[in-house]
C-alpha cells in the first residue's frame, strides 16, 4: 500500500471507530492489530453496556452522545444492507441510590441539564420489575471471608434512578468489526497478526513503526488505541514523562449464572447498577445474568505487568460476586461450573481515559478507557479525529485545548477534560463506573 497519513495501533471498538472517523476525513489511514481478528482484544471481552449515568458532568454528555449512534448503527455505519450487524438492546438501565453515590443526586442534575430522560422509582416500582429482588442493604460491600458477609445490616434501599435509553450491545467484537468493515469501505487499509514493537522518532517527531517482523512503516501521526498494551506503547514512544495520569493492565472476572427458576431475565430485560452490593448486571444470552464488579475498596486490585501474562482461570474473585449477587437475590442458584468472562480493563489513574495529543509531535492517545469508554467509542472517534486534525494543523492544544462540539445532542465540551496532565479527578467513582 501507499505510505498512510496516520497508523492506529488497536481495532478495538474504539481503534476501530477512529479508523471509520479518520477516513471520513480525508486520512489513508492503517490500523494495526497484533491479534488475529479485529475486535478481538479487550472489546470481545466487554459487557458492552450503554449508560448514560457519570459522575461528572463531562461524562454524562459524552455518553448521552454516544447513546445516539448505537440507536442509529446501521445510519451511522452505512453499509451494505443485509450486513450482520451488532444489536443494541435497549433495556433502561436502574441505578440503585446508595450513600456512597450521593443518592444519584449528582447524577440525575447532569442528566436533567443534558435533556438526557430519567425516573425516579420507588421501591415498589423497583420490586414490581424484579419480583426476585430483596431490597435489604448490606453495605458496604464485603469479602466471603467476612463473619458479616451476607448479613443484612439493618436498613432498606431507598430507591433508584432508571435511565430507559441505556442498553446493551449483543457482540461487541461484531461492533468494532462492524466499525473496521465501514473505514474499509472507505478506504481504510487494515493488518492483523501485526505486533508493533517499536515507535520510531526523526527530527523531534514521531516517524512510524517497527513491527516485530522486522518491516518499518512510516506515517506522520501514529495513534495509540491498544487498550490494555497502550502503557507499553506509551513507553515505547517515551512519552511518560509529562503525564500525571498512568494507564495499567488490571484483571477483571464476570459472572454467567441462570437466571432463577420461573423468571425471565432475559425477556424483561434491566441492566441493574448496584452499589449496595459492589454489583452490575445485565441479561446474558440463554436466560443468563451477567454479573460484573464495581470494584469496592476490600477487593484488592489484581494489577499485571502486561496485557499477556496473567491468570486467565477463575478465582475465588467469581464466587465472590456470584454471592454478592445473591444477596439481592436470594433465589439465584449458584452453579458449580464457573461460566463468565476473563480479561483486562486498561484502567487509568482515575477511572477517566485519555483522549489526547503527547509530548512526542505526531503521536497520540486513546487510552486508559478503564472498562467504561466501550459506549463512548463513535464520539470518541470523532473527538481524536477532531484533535488530530486540530493539532497536526498547528494548534497547542496543551495551552488551548480543542473545544469540540457533540453534534447529536449540540453541547460543547473542553477536549481537555480528557487530558493526559489532567490533575486527578475527585468527582471520579475511581471505580469502572467512571
Amino acid at each position: 500500500m501507499s505510505q498512510p497519513d496516520a497508523i492506529i495501533i488497536g481495532t478495538g471498538v474504539i481503534g476501530a471507530a477512529i479508523a471509520f472517523e479518520m477516513v471520513k476525513a480525508g486520512w489513508k489511514t492503517l490500523s494495526l492489530d497484533r491479534n488475529a481478528q479485529v475486535g478481538h482484544g479487550s472489546t470481545a471481552g466487554s459487557c458492552a453496556i450503554i449508560r448514560m449515568h457519570y459522575s461528572t458532568f463531562d461524562g454524562t454528555a459524552f455518553a448521552w452522545e454516544g447513546y445516539h449512534y448505537w440507536r442509529d448503527w446501521a445510519d451511522y455505519l452505512g453499509l451494505p444492507n443485509g450486513a450482520d450487524l451488532a444489536q443494541f438492546r435497549e433495556t433502561g438501565c436502574l441505578v440503585m441510590k446508595t450513600e456512597a453515590n450521593g443518592h444519584l443526586s449528582k447524577h440525575m442534575k447532569y442528566s436533567a441539564e443534558l435533556d438526557c430522560p430519567f425516573e425516579e422509582w420507588a421501591t415498589e416500582q423497583i420490586l414490581n420489575r424484579l419480583p426476585i429482588y430483596s431490597l435489604d442493604s448490606f453495605a458496604p460491600a464485603k469479602r466471603m471471608d467476612d463473619p458479616a458477609f451476607g448479613q443484612p445490616n439493618g436498613s432498606r434501599m431507598q430507591g433508584a434512578v432508571f435511565w430507559p435509553k441505556a442498553g446493551y450491545v449483543t457482540d461487541p467484537a461484531l461492533s468494532a468489526q462492524n466499525l473496521m468493515q465501514a473505514a474499509t469501505q472507505r478506504g481504510a487499509q487494515v493488518r492483523t497478526g501485526a505486533e508493533v514493537v517499536e515507535i520510531l522518532q526523526e527530527g523531534g517527531r514521531v516517524k512510524g513503526v517497527r513491527l516485530a517482523s522486522g518491516e518499518e512503516i512510516y506515517a506522520p501521526v501514529v495513534i495509540n488505541v491498544a487498550g490494555p498494551g497502550s502503557s507499553i506503547i506509551n513507553r515505547m514512544a517515551g512519552v511518560l514523562d509529562d503525564m500525571t495520569i498512568e494507564t495499567r493492565p488490571l484483571r477483571q472476572e464476570v459472572v454467567h449464572v441462570p437466571a432463577p427458576e420461573g423468571f425471565d431475565f432475559e425477556r424483561q430485560e434491566t441492566i441493574v447498577s448496584d452499589g449496595d452490593i459492589a454489583c452490575y448486571c445485565r441479561p446474558e444470552h440463554g436466560n443468563h445474568i451477567l454479573i460484573g464488579s464495581e470494584d469496592p475498596d476490600c477487593d484488592p486490585h489484581q494489577w499485571c505487568e502486561d496485557d499477556v501474562r496473567y491468570n486467565h482461570d477463575f478465582t475465588d474473585q467469581w464466587t465472590t460476586q456470584a454471592m454478592r449477587y445473591a444477596q439481592r437475590v436470594p433465589s439465584l442458584g449458584i452453579p458449580s461450573r464457573t461460566r463468565g468472562v476473563v480479561d483486562l480493563y486498561d484502567a487509568s489513574t482515575d477511572w477517566i481515559p485519555i483522549y489526547d495529543k503527547s509530548s512526542l509531535p505526531g503521536f497520540y492517545m486513546a487510552c486508559g478507557t478503564s472498562g467504561n469508554q466501550y459506549k463512548n467509542a463513535p464520539i470518541a472517534g470523532k473527538m481524536m479525529a477532531a484533535l488530530v486534525e486540530y493539532c497536526e494543523g498547528g494548534a497547542d492544544h496543551d495551552a488551548q485545548p480543542l473545544q469540540f462540539e457533540l453534534p447529536h445532542i449540540k453541547r460543547t465540551i473542553d477536549a481537555g477534560f480528557y487530558s493526559r496532565r489532567r490533575p486527578i479527578n475527585a468527582e471520579s467513582s475511581f471505580s469502572v463506573l467512571g
